[in-house]
């Protein structure tokens, strides 16, 4: 007997909302309770996240022949996050020098005695700064004034690429005609980036006012933010088009892999921290 369409799962734009919608609110819950009452418990979930995004990437790249170790990475990658919690920046700056050079040693070893190939040794570097070093902007964030600020900050740094990426995906699932990046992600329109940067703008002009901002600032969070979020997803795209991948991983039902949800906030993040600290240190 042929199965009714009436008891298949809703999918727009290629999601399945019912997975995916119960999942967004799963994590936006378990950040919420992470950062709500000490920055400690979101720099353990940062590192959690680390961890599985490198382990993510470097199953990836095996698609491609390319060699990324994930122990250094990800080992490596913890240590910035807690060494950006206990010494900020200068204890970025040695964790990324550490992750760095262990990660590209571990992948000269790990080829020995013929040397390595420069692929693999770029996606090292590549892997280095995309990650650990962008991850631990979102941990700077969570200490900048946590207990007047902090919390909110990084909230709102979360919220902006989520604005982006809903107002974008409605905008283009109802009213895209026009494609963004046909080459690169063929569903993203200009109808979809003009909704990305509607709601991002409205979210981030909101948020701003309730932390008695200048709604210049709002302005500059939503238009900047949607930017580079969406300059996020269309960089993660071009790299799972390349490897042949429809998502980065399977770990999050309706979403795809880790990867495929925080590539907007790490690409927002180094705008959000240097627009959000400058004003908080100015106040």
């Amino acid at each position: 007997m042929a199965r009714s369409h009436l008891a298949q799962p809703k999918q727009t734009g290629g999601r399945n909302l019912a997975v995916a919608v119960p999942v967004a609110l799963g994590l936006l819950a378990v950040l919420v309770s992470s950062v709500w009452f000490s920055p400690w418990p979101f720099v353990g979930l940062v590192c959690v996240a680390l961890g599985l995004a490198s382990w993510e990437l470097s199953q990836a790249l095996t698609h491609a022949r390319i060699n990324l170790p994930f122990a250094p990475l990800a080992l490596g990658g913890v240590g910035t996050q807690i060494a950006a919690a206990i010494s900020g920046p200068p204890g970025v700056l040695a964790g990324l020098a550490l992750t760095a050079a262990l990660t590209v040693a571990w992948t000269m070893a790990d080829v020995a005695p013929r040397l390595p190939p420069a692929r693999d040794l770029y996606a090292a570097f590549f892997a280095v700064v995309y990650l650990p070093l962008l991850a631990s902007l979102v941990v700077l964030l969570a200490f900048e004034d946590f207990h007047n600020r902090g919390r909110f900050l990084v909230l709102l740094l979360v919220l902006l690429p989520v604005a982006s990426d809903t107002g974008g995906f409605f905008a283009g699932t109802w009213l895209g005609r026009h494609k963004l990046a046909p080459q690169v992600s063929p569903k993203k329109t200009w109808e979809g980036l003009a909704g990305s940067l509607l709601l991002s703008i409205a979210v981030a002009v909101v948020a701003i006012e309730l932390l008695d901002g200048p709604w210049w600032l709002g302005l500059a969070l939503g238009f900047g933010g949607a930017f580079m979020a969406t300059l996020g997803d269309l960089t993660e795209s071009l790299l799972k088009r390349e490897l042949g991948l429809k998502d980065m991983g399977w770990l999050l039902p309706g979403h795809g892999g880790v990867l495929d949800r925080v590539d907007s906030i790490l690409l927002t993040a180094p705008l959000a921290y240097i627009l959000l600290t400058a004003w908080v240190r100015a106040g």
